[in-house]
């Protein structure tokens, strides 16, 4: 298996999240965890640019949030 690359670049107006089948499988396994009904409103995880994401990225920060 291809090890997970995911980019996430934007502008003031949108933002792309772009990853191989590896990325996108470790950012849907990322939601379904959050989705975790043991989980409280307000769990969040973030995503740095050099460490879960690629090089130059933004960060990403994926939250649970009940309100929305």
């Amino acid at each position: 298996m291809d090890e997970p690359r995911i980019k996430v670049y934007g502008s003031a107006t949108e933002v792309t999240v772009a990853a191989n089948a590896a990325g996108l499988r470790d950012l849907a396994e990322r939601l379904i965890g959050l989705a975790d009904p043991e989980l409280r409103d307000g769990y969040h995880e973030h995503l740095e640019g050099g460490i879960n994401l690629e090089e130059g990225s933004v960060s990403l920060i994926l939250a649970r949030d009940e309100a929305t």
